[in-house]
């Protein structure tokens, strides 16, 4: 009988198959995941039905607009009371099963870094180390006058509406990149540098429309390209597979067959 190539050999395999012989495969993998890993954690996501650009709030702006620069500068007691309730939320979240599956392959030697649009610190939580934040933390907080640096629960005690630094009274403000503010240039290194530098991408929980985030993962020149996610993508038609799925769902299911 007639030994299949790989390019045959893929026809037949199941999508859950093809991703676990991926896995196997690859030994320099990136994660580039977006608001929907942490929506198991009980954190809405921004689009997505229920999400927080969609939730109704006590103000005549929408949370979008709250969540930008000018909004923060002219709006600052508006700004902290909807920033204080998304980072409540936050603070009592806990890594699900995606954060979790991560970690353990980083801890494999499979998982290079993980890339995030996300501000939850929980992948930090699962226990990954090398975690790219492309949109800063929320576990950061820093004074705009002589630099201190505060984390969440320091911050939280702070906020009656608005957080002053308790040294120099100036405004302690969260280390996230809010709306018309730029993303750090070594972050922004790094994430490409990893990206550009990687076997195998899977792109998780976004839907690849927040730029200039969004257009890092084209400097991705692997054979493996993965996406996970709900809805459909603008690179949905570049990629190897295509998971209509949770991302802990099949990231869970992955890592699982590689510890057989």
């Amino acid at each position: 009988m007639k030994k299949m190539d790989s390019r045959e050999r893929r026809i037949f395999m199941a999508p859950m198959e093809e991703f676990i012989e991926m896995l196997k495969s690859h030994n320099r993998i990136v994660f580039f995941g977006g608001a929907g890993v942490s929506t198991e954690s009980d954190i809405p996501d921004f689009r997505g039905k229920g999400g927080l650009y969609r939730q109704k709030t006590e103000f005549p702006w929408s949370p979008e607009e709250m969540l930008s620069h000018h909004f923060y500068a002219e709006h600052p007691v508006e700004f902290f009371t909807l920033y204080k309730e998304r980072e409540g939320m936050m603070l009592e979240a806990e890594p699900n099963r995606a954060h979790t599956a991560l970690a353990e392959s980083e801890k494999m030697g499979k998982l290079s870094a993980v890339v995030t649009q996300n501000i939850d610190g929980l992948h930090q939580k699962a226990g990954s180390k090398k975690v790219i934040e492309l949109h800063g933390s929320v576990l950061r907080n820093i004074c705009q006058k002589c630099g201190r640096m505060y984390d969440m629960e320091e911050f939280m005690e702070l906020c009656s509406p608005v957080p002053h630094c308790p040294g120099c009274g100036g405004v302690v403000k969260p280390d996230v990149v809010l709306y018309e503010e730029m993303l750090d240039r070594n972050t922004i290194e790094d994430a490409i540098d990893e990206i550009s530098r990687a076997d195998m991408l899977i792109i998780g929980g976004t839907s690849l429309v927040v730029y200039p985030a969004a257009g890092y993962v084209d400097y991705f020149q692997g054979d493996s390209l993965v996406m996970i996610n709900r809805d459909e993508t603008p690179r949905d038609s570049r990629c190897s597979l295509v998971f209509r799925e949770s991302v802990g769902k099949v990231l869970e299911a992955g890592v699982a067959a590689l510890k057989k």
